[in-house]
C-alpha cells in the first residue's frame, strides 16, 4: 500500500488526523474517580510541560483550558472528547497534582411553601 494511502485512511481534510479514545488514554477505558459532569476542574499549574512522562497534548490542553474553573462537562465539550475519556485524562492530571477537582456541594431543595407560593403566583397570571 502507497504510503498516501495509508495516510487517507488515518486523516480526513475536515476532522484532521483520527485518533480513537482508547488511544488517548492508553487503552484505559474507565477512571478511578467519579467526576460529576459538573464537578469542576482548576489547573493548579499555570502549564504543564509536555516533556513530563507520561503526558500528552490532551493532559497539556486540559490544564491550559483549566486556569480558569470548568466543569468536566465543558472540559470535554472543548476537547471533542468523550466524557469518559476526559475523566480518565483529569485521574492522571490529579495524580500528577496538575489538578484539582471540586464536587458539587449538594443543594437542598426550597420548603414546600416556597413551590406553593409560587405555583400560586403562576396561577394568579
Amino acid at each position: 500500500m502507497a504510503k498516501s494511502d495509508t495516510d487517507a485512511a488515518w486523516v480526513d481534510d475536515d476532522a484532521g488526523p483520527v485518533v480513537r479514545p482508547y488511544a488517548v488514554t492508553r487503552g484505559r477505558a474507565a477512571a478511578k474517580n467519579r467526576y460529576n459532569v459538573i464537578s469542576l476542574v482548576r489547573a493548579t499549574a499555570e502549564a504543564a510541560s509536555p516533556h513530563e512522562i507520561g503526558i500528552a497534548p490532551e493532559h497539556v490542553s486540559i490544564v491550559s483550558l483549566c486556569q480558569r474553573p470548568l466543569a468536566v462537562a465543558e472540559v470535554a465539550a472543548h476537547l471533542s472528547l468523550p466524557l469518559g475519556t476526559v475523566r480518565v485524562l483529569l485521574d492522571d492530571l490529579l495524580a500528577w497534582r496538575l489538578v484539582r477537582v471540586t464536587e458539587p456541594t449538594s443543594t437542598t431543595l426550597p420548603h414546600d411553601d416556597v413551590f406553593e407560593a409560587l405555583l400560586d403566583g403562576l396561577r394568579a397570571l
